[in-house]
């Protein structure tokens, strides 16, 4: 009976050391993902040239007529 009580207590304590091992390994990877977000693309929108030189162009074609 103890002998049993010894390997439920060994299956125990692994499955909660894999639990703490995953943990600690997800944490360390939001970590490394935190760290490397400066090094990633700009990601904001930029408005596309075009646009302000359409809107040139549309005042300098109203100036001329």
């Amino acid at each position: 009976m103890e002998t049993m009580f010894g390997f439920a207590a060994l299956v125990v304590v692994t499955i909660l050391g894999l639990f703490a091992a995953l943990a600690l390994q997800a944490l360390l990877l939001r970590v490394a993902f935190v760290l490397m977000q400066p090094a990633t693309a700009d990601r904001r929108v930029l408005r596309p040239a075009i646009e302000r030189g359409a809107q040139m162009a549309a005042r300098a074609c109203a100036r001329t007529n």
